[in-house]
């Protein structure tokens, strides 16, 4: 019989649930097995915040948002003693296996414990859609749609009243939503960390718009680019910085340079809230099963990937390797349908 624990760490994500549902459904089928659930991330695989996990547990969870488990940024390598930290909950509760559900900073950790002994199965989330060696994450996809209705409904306001409307979304470091999104609601201009911002170059854009006779222009901003003067940032009770409202910095910048009225929407923590689309759903689930299939059979230090249609394993080193940016190419293709 093996004892496999689970966990949710880091910003929350819609599809959690679905994965979570995944891994009890699939490890239960699979034999005489039980499935632990770690409450609060890492808090709770510190603390010994344990609850066991069965078939019930877990229906009808597959369509809302959040965590059944409870998330939090708390880090047994930051806030800890490293593996030392956890080990005695993994011991008390005679886990064989933990599937870590996470970004890039939970991935990270996972790998930690991977190298200090613990059989770590890692599975990739992440609304941002930047972790490397899988072709999507869950998440992605409901936030871009989240976005993109955004977008439409500013877009319909701004030609009302003849506005440039800046719309700034999720990205710390990458700008797979905006681009996403932005290309998805034709916006007239995207702006993202992994390509230098200029502000004129922007302006000239909107410009040319209202001389064509379109008097509103709609901007997707990533909150991770590059402000065009220094902020200082407010960080969370764990010392990670806050980031959102570069676009309140870029906004007054536009107006001064193209002489139109302009506005500010920040879509925030709303991109990752309530429930997930089909497709994340259904990658949400897949994704789940696959880990505890792994985990059953006692395979350690992977993640599990979407690589075309297909569910597979990967290196966990290689999924931790660097955060994945946009495709040039794709970016190109949206630059063409700017203004």
């Amino acid at each position: 019989m093996s004892v496999v624990g689970v966990l949710t760490a880091g910003g929350d994500c819609p599809g959690l649930n679905a994965v979570i549902r995944g891994v009890v459904a699939r490890t239960l089928k699979s034999g005489p097995h039980e499935v632990v659930g770690i409450m609060n991330g890492w808090e709770g695989l510190m603390d010994d915040d344990t609850r066991p996990l069965d078939r019930d547990d877990v229906r009808g969870i597959l369509a809302t948002g959040g965590t059944i488990l409870g998330t939090s940024r708390r880090d047994p390598y930051v806030h800890g003693d490293g593996f030392s930290s956890v080990q005695k909950t993994l011991e008390k509760n005679d886990i064989d296996t933990l599937i870590v559900i996470g970004g890039d900073g939970t991935l990270q950790t996972a790998l930690k414990l991977a190298d200090d002994g613990a059989r770590v199965i890692g599975v990739p989330k992440t609304i941002d859609n930047d972790i490397a060696a899988t072709d999507f994450t869950f998440g992605f996809d409901t936030a871009v749609q989240i976005a993109s209705e955004a977008i439409d409904r500013l877009t319909t306001t701004a030609e009302a009243h003849n506005r440039v409307i800046l719309c700034e979304v999720m990205g710390r470091t990458k700008g797979w939503i905006a681009l996403y999104a932005g290309l998805a609601s034709g916006a007239d201009a995207i702006l993202i960390p992994e390509v230098p911002v200029d502000l004129e170059e922007v302006a000239k854009i909107i410009r040319r718009r209202h001389r064509h006779g379109r008097k509103y222009s709609m901007v997707v901003v990533a909150e991770g680019v590059d402000p065009p003067e220094e902020m200082d940032l407010p960080r969370d009770i764990f010392g990670f910085e806050r980031l959102g409202g570069v676009a309140y910095r870029i906004a007054p910048i536009l107006e001064e340079l193209t002489g139109f009225e302009t506005r500010v929407t920040v879509l925030g923590h709303l991109q990752r809230g309530g429930t997930p689309t089909a497709f994340d759903r259904v990658l949400a689930t897949r994704l789940g099963s696959k880990a505890a299939d792994l985990a059953i059979t006692g395979e350690n230090r992977v993640m599990v990937a979407l690589k075309g249609t297909q569910i597979l394993p990967v290196p966990l080193e290689e999924a931790c390797a660097e955060i994945r940016g946009v495709d040039p190419e794709l970016y190109e293709v949206a630059t063409t349908f700017f203004g």
